[in-house]
């Protein structure tokens, strides 16, 4: 490989980290609580125990991929008894429709 190769791939690669950063959201945008709302439903309907309440966004970021957007948020969610941290990964393809890639729960320390 030449050494113009190698200097022309890694320019791509910098380009694309520097187009797939991550950046963070503003917790209190209804589109980002739009996000986040989706991911309590979603968990809702494919865990039939449970019954969770978003509260709040917490904190996230979001990233533009080729596949839409991705939306990586710690939110707050209530079992009707107590409030706990879960981590959410959405995506958010460019037909405005959500998938839920990742819901788990955030343990205490």
């Amino acid at each position: 490989m030449g050494f113009q190769s190698l200097v022309l791939i890694v320019i791509v690669l910098l380009v694309s980290a520097a187009t797939n950063q991550a950046i963070p959201v503003d917790i209190n945008d209804p589109h980002v609580i739009k996000v986040a709302t989706f991911a309590v439903t979603e968990y809702n309907k494919h865990n039939t125990e449970a019954n969770l309440i978003f509260e709040k966004v917490i904190n996230g970021v979001s990233d533009v991929t080729e596949n839409g957007t991705n939306y990586r948020l710690t939110l707050s969610a209530n079992d009707g008894s107590t409030s706990n941290n879960f981590s959410a990964i959405v995506l958010e393809n460019p037909a405005d429709n959500f998938t839920l890639i990742a819901f788990a729960l955030i343990p205490h320390a």
